[in-house]
């Protein structure tokens, strides 16, 4: 397996010196840590072993991926937050839980290895039961089961986790319709009906996710990202975490720029790849961010990193938007266009809810998928 890289931007060496910062990182029983000493959650530490797959490390990769079936409910759900290979927050969430489904599909995309998919698609089918059955009558999926509102960053992912979910049923022969049916109505509720998410307006995520998910596309998608590229895009530096602060992050920046990526829109891609690399460190480790601006305007500290960490998320966000946009010169690993969605399941067809809304017609009888 090559490494992927991105002329001009990084290099193969570059890219595995990254991969390789997220792998010194692990625990001994193959957890990744937002960083060393600080605790683990299920969605960042797939993301760091997609990353690290990518980049050369399998085997650190598979520990990881080996892992994570030790901290799965009876239920199919995930703690929460791990500390020291234990739940410090116990609670299900849905969106860690559903994203199990990406990193096997992605070990697949990569490694072809169909005994590994078969060996972790219990757990798969587990997690993804119990996140379909949080949905709510319309259509959104509830962040917990004691918390009543849904996140929109989160669903916009799950959207994408469910796609990376049916696609591994129909690889195994083991059809699970009510996930596309959930999907339908999750997909609806993405592009219609944001307003009754829960407003998290503040943060970027709640932005850009809706396209990099896969639920918006096309013409909304390009209309949503424009609505306030401004308010966050800071050319140059990245874009900001929150619109209320200077701190831009790298590991934002670069899953805008593969929600670009998705749209074509190549050349805006690269260049907020190109612009974080300044939070690069000399042995791969990244900043988690960076607070900028004048400094002689207020008594917080200016043009600082903030946190004072490197992250492996910020790390493995880089690895996967290099495997992305290095595909344009076919510098990439099979598993690049796992946010384009290339490889996934098709789009679930749209469902009508019990909304009242004129924007969607009432399908009847199990959903079929449009392309």
């Amino acid at each position: 397996m090559s490494i992927p890289y991105v002329e001009g931007v990084l290099s193969a060496e570059q890219v595995a010196e990254s991969a390789a910062s997220i792998a010194a990182m692990q625990e001994p029983w193959g957890a990744i840590p937002w960083t060393t000493g600080e605790h683990v959650d299920i969605w960042n530490h797939v993301e760091a072993a997609m990353a690290m797959l990518v980049g050369g490390e399998v085997e650190a990769a598979e520990r990881a991926y080996a892992w994570i079936p030790t901290m799965q409910h009876a239920d199919g759900s995930f703690p929460m937050k791990i500390v020291g290979g234990r739940a410090a927050d116990d609670r299900g969430d849905v969106n860690m839980t559903a994203y199990v489904a990406v990193g096997l599909w992605h070990h697949w995309l990569v490694r072809r290895d169909l005994e590994f998919v078969h060996e972790y698609w219990p757990m798969v089918r587990a997690a993804l039961g119990w996140v379909v059955s949080q949905q709510v009558p319309w259509g959104g999926i509830n962040y917990t089961p004691t918390e009543d509102y849904c996140l929109l960053t989160g669903n916009s992912s799950i959207y994408h986790s469910l796609r990376a979910g049916v696609a591994l049923a129909d690889l195994l022969d083991d059809p699970q319709p009510e996930w596309e049916l959930a999907g339908g109505r999750l997909g609806h509720a993405v592009r219609e009906h944001r307003d009754l998410f829960e407003d998290k307006s503040t943060y970027s995520m709640d932005w850009y996710y809706p396209v990099l998910g896969g639920a918006v596309r096309g013409r909304a998608a390009f209309d949503l990202l424009e609505t306030r590229w401004d308010d966050f895009v800071v050319p140059g530096l990245g874009i900001h975490c929150v619109d209320t602060n200077p701190w831009v992050t790298g590991a934002e920046t670069c899953e805008l720029a593969m929600a670009l990526d998705l749209l074509g829109d190549h050349r805006r891609a690269l260049t907020l790849l190109s612009d974080m690399q300044f939070l690069r460190e000399d042995d791969g480790r990244y900043w988690t961010g960076w607070v900028y601006g004048d400094q002689s305007l207020t008594d917080e500290p200016r043009n600082v990193h903030w946190p004072v960490e490197h992250t492996t998320y910020t790390a493995a966000a880089v690895i996967l938007a290099v495997d992305a946009l290095g595909e344009v010169a076919g510098h990439s690993t099979a598993g690049s266009g796992i946010y384009r969605g290339t490889s996934l399941a098709p789009h679930f067809t749209e469902l009508a809810l019990e909304c009242g809304c004129p924007s969607a017609d009432r399908l009847s009888g199990l959903p079929g998928r449009t392309s």
